[in-house]
C-alpha cells in the first residue's frame, strides 16, 4: 500500500481540469522519482514472473502507452509494482497535438474521451529520457517504446517516420510497439488495412533484421490495433502480423463508438473514448486475435481495466500480458497490486 492512498488526492485532482491533473502528476512524479518522497506511491510489486515473445516479465501488468507520452517518468511509475512499462507514442519530430481542451472526464462511466494526437517532445528528447531511467529497469521491470507517424507526414510516407523512430528506440527498448490505431492522427488507422499494413511491417521487418545484426541483440516488436474492427478485419491482421514475423498484438487502442456514454456530458467529443466502455469491445478483439492466431502467440489486452477481476477477464479471452491507463487514473495505484495480484493467482 503506498502512504497516501490515492483517495484522498483524487478529489484534488479531479477538480482540475483532466489535462491539467495529468501534467501536475506527471511533474510531481517526473521530479520526486528516485527520492525518499517516491514513497508517497510506491509499493512491492507482485512477483509472478512469466515469459512472453523470450522476455521475462516480473509480472503480467504493465501500463499502456499514451500515459508518460516522452518516457519522463520510467521509474517513478515503475515504483507503483508494474511489471513492465510501455512509454509514447513518439514521433521522429516533436509535435504539440491538437488544439485544447482536448481529454474529457466520464466518471459516470469511469471513462475518459481524449483527442491528444500525438502530443510529445521528438525522438531526441523521448531518447535521453529513457536512457536516464535506471531504478525500475535494474530491478527486472520491462520498458516498451511506442512509434508513431508525425501528423504532418502525409500517410504515403508514414513507413518513412515508423523507420526513422525504430532506428532511434531499438538500441534502448525491451519491446518496440508500432502505433497505428491511434484515432485522433488522420488517416493513420486506414494503416491498419491489409495492403497498406502488409507494406509498414514488411518494412519494419526488414529494418528490425539490419538492426538485430547491428546491435546483436533481438528486440520484439508488437503491433497495436484498434477495437473498431469487425471479425474479418482482426482476421486479416492476424494473417499479416504472421506473415511478416512480427512477434506479438497489443488489443486495443481507444475506440470511436460512443454508445455505452450517450447522453452523458462531454459524449460527444471528437477522439478516442477509453475506460470502462471499452472492456467488451476490446475482449471480444482480443478473443477473436487469439482464434486467429492459435496459442502461444504473444498477446497484450489492454481497454476498460478497473479490477482484479477485470484483469482475469483479458487473460480469459486469450491475453497473456495486461495492460491499464484510464482505470489508474481513476483507481490509483492500489489498482497495480489488486491486479497483478489477481492474475498471479
Amino acid at each position: 500500500m503506498s502512504l497516501v492512498p490515492y483517495a484522498l488526492t483524487r478529489p484534488f485532482l479531479f477538480g482540475l481540469d483532466p489535462e491539467q491533473a495529468h501534467e501536475l502528476t506527471l511533474g510531481s512524479i517526473a521530479r520526486l522519482q528516485n527520492t525518499p518522497a517516491q514513497c508517497l506511491w510506491a509499493q512491492p510489486r507482485v512477483n509472478a514472473p512469466v515469459t512472453v515473445a523470450g522476455l521475462r516479465f516480473p509480472n503480467r501488468l504493465g501500463l499502456a502507452a499514451g500515459l508518460d507520452k516522452n518516457g519522463r517518468c520510467i521509474d517513478g511509475l515503475g515504483a507503483m509494482g508494474f511489471g513492465f512499462i510501455e512509454v509514447g507514442t513518439v514521433t521522429p519530430k516533436g509535435q504539440p497535438g491538437n488544439p485544447k481542451p482536448r481529454m474529457f472526464r466520464i466518471p459516470q462511466k469511469d471513462a475518459l474521451i481524449n483527442r491528444l494526437g500525438f502530443n510529445n517532445e521528438g525522438l531526441p528528447s523521448f531518447l535521453a529520457n529513457v536512457q536516464r531511467a535506471k531504478s525500475f529497469r535494474a530491478s527486472g521491470g520491462l520498458v516498451g517504446l511506442n512509434i508513431g507517424k508525425n501528423a504532418a507526414t502525409p500517410i504515403e510516407n508514414a513507413v518513412d517516420d515508423y523507420l526513422a523512430c525504430l532506428d532511434g528506440v531499438y538500441p534502448h527498448a525491451d519491446y518496440v510497439t508500432v502505433n497505428i490505431s491511434s484515432p485522433n492522427t488522420k488517416n493513420l488507422r486506414a494503416l491498419q488495412s491489409d495492403e497498406a499494413l502488409d507494406a509498414l511491417l514488411s518494412a519494419l521487418q526488414a529494418r528490425r533484421q539490419v538492426l538485430q545484426r547491428q546491435h546483436g541483440r533481438a528486440v520484439p516488436m508488437f503491433v497495436k490495433i484498434a477495437p473498431d474492427l469487425d471479425e474479418a478485419q482482426v482476421g486479416v491482421i492476424a494473417a499479416t502480423l504472421r506473415a511478416n514475423g512480427i512477434d506479438g498484438v497489443i488489443a486495443t487502442n481507444t475506440t470511436l463508438a460512443r454508445d455505452a456514454v450517450q447522453g452523458l456530458p462531454h459524449a460527444g467529443e471528437a477522439g478516442g473514448l477509453s475506460g470502462r466502455p471499452v472492456f467488451e469491445a476490446s475482449n471480444r478483439v482480443i478473443a477473436q486475435l487469439r482464434a486467429a492466431l492459435g496459442s502461444g502467440y504473444p498477446i497484450i489486452g489492454v481497454g476498460g481495466v478497473l479490477s482484479g477481476a477485470d484483469a482475469r477477464a483479458k487473460l480469459a479471452a486469450g491475453a497473456d500480458l495486461v495492460q491499464i491507463y484510464t482505470g489508474l487514473i481513476y483507481r490509483g495505484p492500489e489498482l497495480v497490486r489488486e491486479a497483478a495480484q489477481a492474475m498471479a493467482a
